[in-house]
C-alpha cells in the first residue's frame, strides 16, 4: 500500500532489544531538525482540520447495521479517481511511494497528519471556494487503524484570510460527498465517535469474522477489524506483549432504573481458554462489576475525532500556542461530548478520551506501580495516550509552580539535548516523551542512521498521543513548527465540525493578538480532563480555569473592573485592545489565587464580575480586525452554536443520543442498546447527513429531538432553513 509498505516489523522481544538504538537515533535526528529549524520563520499562520468517519452498511430492509470493513477497496477507488487526482486530492498513501521515511507514521495518523498543514506555505491555502475565485483543491483521504474508518483532510492548508474560514464547512461537505460517491449504495460515511454495538455478540461487521485472533486475542472483536497492513496488527500485538496482558478498557456502566446492581457485563465469557490472557477475566480482575469490559486496541483507536493543526510563524509562537491551548483541551472535550455508548451499553461517561488511553496503554505492572521496580526504570503515572505533562513556552509568565513536580524524564536524553544546544524546557519535554519504548520497529530501518530523515524521532514522537502535540518541521525543513489540538470529539454534522474548527482558529488568533494567558498548574489540567468525562459535564461539572487571561497593562479594562465600557460576560469593550508588551512581567503572588473553578458556560460565555468568556474575547478580536459584514455574520452563526451548547440551550451529541435511547420504544431502561435502537440512531445520523448535503435544511425531517441538537441552525448566516423554520 505505497506508504505503508515499509518492511519487516519486529515482534516485541526483538523490538525491545532494539528500542534503545531507536531512541538514540531519534534524538540525533531531533537535534538535526532543531539546528536546521530553530531560526525558521513563516509569514502566515496556516492550519488544517482532520475529520474521521465510520463507514457503515445500512438498508431499510435489514434490521442490522454493520461496520463495513472495505476501507482498502474504498481508498483504492478514491485513488483511482482521475478527477480527484487532477484537483489536487486523492489518497497519497496509495498514489506515492514515500519509502522508508514513512516510518514516522503512527497508527492513528497513518499518512500525513503532518501534511494537512504541511504543503506549500503562504498563498497556497485552500480558500478559493470561499472567495469564489477559482476551483478549490479537492480533499485528501487516508487510512485509519480500523478497517471501518476513513480520514479526510483539505487538499491544502487553510490560510489567514477570514473568508477562508467560510470555506471549511463546504469543504467538509465535499469530503463526505466524495467519500460516499466511492462507496456502495448501502455504505455511508458517518461522523459518530464510536459504533454503538462494536464488540457485541453476533455479526457487527460486513463481512463477518468470528472474534479473536493471534494479534488482538480479543473475546469480542476479530483481528480482521484492524487495517491489515503489518504496522497496525504489530502495534496492537506489541502493546499487549509489552504490558504482559491484554489491554483493559473498563468503562463504568450507566445505572438506569432497571439496571441490575451490581451489574456484571453479560458479554464476558469467563470460561474462555483460547489464549493465556483469557485467565485475566477469571483471576486477574480484568472485568470488574459495574464496568463495561473491553479488551482490544480497536475499542480505542476505532474511535473518530476532530483534530486541528496550526502552523506557527516560528518556534517561539508555536511553543506559546502549545501552552496556551493546553488548558482549553478539557473544556473543548466536555463541550464536544459525543460518546455515551460502548459495546452495546450506556456508559456513565460521555467522552472517548480515557477509553483510548486504556486501549493503547503499554505500561508494565512495574511501571503502573503494581509491582516493585526490578526490570523497568520508572513508575509512569500516565498512559502514552494522555493529557499533556509539560509546558514548553519561553514566556516569562510560565511559573515553575505550573509544572508537574513528579514529571518522569530520561535524564541521559535530556543531557544530550542540552549539550546539543536545546533549552531546558524543550529538552525536558522531549526527554519526557522519550521515556517510552518504540512499539513498531522495522528491521530495515535499523541498518543505517539517516540524518536527512525523521523516522526514528517520529517513531516515538507520534506514538505519544497527548491532547496537544508540538510538531517540529520535517527533515527537509519545508514547512514550519506546528501544534496539534487533539481532544475534540467528532460531531454529527459538518456544520458542527466546521463551527468547532473555526472557533479554535479564532481563539488561537485572539491568544496571539491579545497576548492572552491561560496558564494553570498542569496537574489541574489533568484533573479537568477527568472531570470532562462525566455525564453532562458541560452543565454539571466545574473546571479549573484562569480568572484573568489578560496582560497586566490591559487587565483592568478588559476584565470589567473600573471600565464602564466593558461588562463581564459580554463583548469586552467596543474598542480594539492594544497589543500587550512582547515581554510581560513575571507574575507574583500565590498561584492558587490565579485560577478558580468555573462551569463551561462561564468559560465560554463569561460570568458577571468574573471571567469575560472565550466567545466575548473572540468577538472583541473580530471587532479589532477588518472583517466584512457577511463573513462576520457567518462566523457569528458558529459562535452562537457553541455559545448555546455551553449554556445548555442546545444539547451535546452525547445528551442527544442518550435522550434518543431513553425515548425509544424498545429501550427497557436497563442500559442495553439493542439492534433496533442502534439502527434507529444510525438511521437518524444518516438522514441528518444526507439532508445536510442536499442543502435543503432540516425542516420536516423525522429525527427525534433534532432541534435540541441543532436548534434552528443550518449553517448559513442567521440560521435560515433550520429545523424550526
Amino acid at each position: 500500500m505505497g506508504l505503508l509498505a515499509l518492511g519487516t516489523a519486529l515482534d516485541w522481544p526483538d523490538a525491545k532489544k532494539n528500542a534503545q538504538q531507536v531512541r538514540e537515533w531519534g534524538i540525533k535526528q531531533l537535534l538535526e531538525i532543531w539546528n536546521k529549524a530553530k531560526g525558521k520563520e513563516r509569514d502566515a499562520m496556516l492550519w488544517g482540520d482532520e475529520v474521521e468517519y465510520l463507514v457503515v452498511t445500512y438498508t431499510q430492509d435489514d434490521p442490522k447495521v454493520r461496520l463495513s470493513l472495505r476501507q482498502a477497496e474504498i481508498l483504492t477507488a478514491l485513488a483511482a479517481s482521475p478527477e480527484l487526482a487532477e484537483g489536487g486530492g486523492g489518497v497519497p498513501d496509495l498514489q506515492h511511494d514515500h519509502g522508508a521515511d514513512a516510518a514516522a507514521t503512527n497508527a492513528d495518523e497513518p499518512a500525513a497528519k503532518r501534511r494537512c498543514v504541511a504543503s506549500n506555505g503562504p498563498g497556497a491555502s485552500n480558500g478559493a471556494s470561499a472567495a469564489g475565485s477559482a476551483k478549490p483543491t479537492l480533499p485528501v483521504f487516508h487510512p485509519e487503524f480500523g478497517r471501518f474508518m476513513l480520514e479526510a483532510t483539505p487538499g491544502k492548508p487553510w490560510g489567514i484570510d477570514f473568508r477562508e474560514l467560510l470555506g471549511v464547512e463546504p469543504d467538509m461537505k465535499l469530503r463526505r460527498r466524495i467519500a460516499k460517491d466511492h462507496m456502495r449504495p448501502d455504505e455511508y460515511p458517518i461522523t459518530l465517535t464510536t459504533f454503538p454495538r462494536i464488540g457485541c455478540p453476533g455479526d457487527f461487521t460486513a463481512p463477518h469474522y468470528p472474534p479473536s485472533g493471534p494479534r488482538l486475542r480479543s473475546q469480542f472483536v476479530p483481528d480482521e477489524i484492524a487495517n491489515p497492513h503489518i504496522r497496525f496488527p504489530t502495534l496492537a500485538a506489541n502493546i499487549r506483549w509489552r504490558r504482559g496482558r491484554k489491554v483493559q478498557v473498563n468503562v463504568p456502566v450507566f445505572h438506569d432504573r432497571n439496571t441490575p446492581i451490581p451489574w456484571k457485563d453479560p458479554t464476558v465469557n469467563r470460561d474462555l481458554h483460547l489464549w493465556p490472557e483469557d485467565e485475566d477475566v477469571r483471576t486477574g480482575g480484568a472485568a470488574p462489576d459495574d464496568f463495561i469490559h473491553m479488551d482490544a486496541m480497536a475499542f480505542g483507536m476505532g474511535s473518530c475525532c476532530l483534530q486541528i493543526t496550526f502552523q506557527a510563524k516560528n518556534i517561539t509562537e508555536g511553543r506559546k500556542m502549545y501552552d496556551q491551548l493546553s488548558p482549553l483541551g478539557p473544556i473543548m472535550l466536555a463541550l464536544t461530548a459525543a460518546t455515551p455508548i460502548y459495546k452495546g451499553f450506556l456508559a456513565a461517561t460521555d467522552v472517548r478520551w480515557n477509553q483510548i488511553s486504556r486501549a493503547v496503554d503499554d505500561r508494565t505492572p512495574e511501571e503502573l506501580g503494581e509491582k516493585p521496580l526490578k526490570n523497568d526504570r520508572w513508575r509512569i503515572p500516565k498512559s502514552r495516550y494522555a493529557s499533556n505533562s509539560t509546558y514548553i513556552s519561553t514566556d516569562p509568565r510560565l511559573r515553575p509552580e505550573y509544572m508537574d513536580p513528579n514529571l518522569v524524564v530520561d535524564e541521559d536524553i535530556k543531557a544530550q539535548l542540552l549539550e546539543g544546544g536545546m533549552d531546558d524546557l524543550l529538552a525536558t519535554h522531549f526527554a519526557h516523551l522519550f521515556i517510552r519504548d518504540p512499539i513498531v520497529i522495522f528491521q530495515e530501518d535499523l541498518e543505517e542512521l539517516d540524518l536527512n530523515k525523521t523516522d526514528h524521532f517520529e517513531n516515538l514522537q507520534s506514538t505519544n498521543w497527548q491532547h496537544m502535540r508540538f510538531k517540529p518541521p520535517p527533515a527537509d525543513n519545508s514547512i514550519g513548527w506546528r501544534v496539534e489540538f487533539r481532544p475534540m470529539e467528532i460531531q454529527v454534522t459538518d456544520f458542527e465540525n466546521a463551527a468547532f474548527s473555526v472557533f479554535m482558529v479564532l481563539v488561537t488568533r485572539a491568544i496571539l493578538s491579545f497576548d492572552l494567558n491561560f496558564y494553570i498548574p498542569i496537574t489541574r489540567v489533568d484533573e479537568n480532563m477527568e472531570r470532562a468525562h462525566a455525564v453532562d459535564a458541560v452543565l454539571k461539572e466545574r473546571f479549573y480555569f484562569r480568572r484573568n487571561p489578560f496582560p497586566a497593562r490591559r487587565a483592568r479594562g478588559l476584565n470589567g473592573e473600573g471600565d464602564t465600557s466593558s461588562r463581564p460576560g459580554s463583548r469586552p469593550g467596543s474598542r480594539a485592545p492594544s497589543r500587550a508588551p512582547s515581554r510581560p512581567a513575571t507574575p507574583v503572588g500565590a498561584v492558587e489565587d490565579e485560577y478558580t473553578e468555573m462551569t463551561v458556560d462561564e468559560i465560554i460565555n463569561g460570568c458577571h464580575d468574573g471571567f469575560p468568556g472565550l466567545i466575548p474575547i473572540v468577538e472583541s478580536y473580530l471587532d479589532s480586525v477588518n472583517v466584512d459584514v457577511q463573513t462576520r455574520c457567518e462566523l457569528d452563526t458558529y459562535l452562537r452554536l457553541i455559545s448555546q451548547r455551553a449554556s445548555g440551550k442546545l444539547a451535546t451529541a452525547a445528551r442527544w443520543i442518550r435522550d434518543l435511547v431513553d425515548a425509544h420504544p424498545s429501550y427497557k431502561h436497563d442500559s442495553v442498546i439493542g439492534e433496533d435502537i442502534q439502527k434507529d440512531l444510525i438511521g437518524a445520523v444518516i438522514a441528518v447527513g444526507e439532508r445536510e448535503l442536499s442543502g435543503q435544511g432540516f425542516a420536516g425531517l423525522d429525527v427525534p429531538d433534532l432541534n435540541r441538537l441543532l436548534g434552528s441552525f443550518r449553517g448559513g448566516c442567521g440560521g435560515g432553513d433550520g429545523i424550526n423554520q
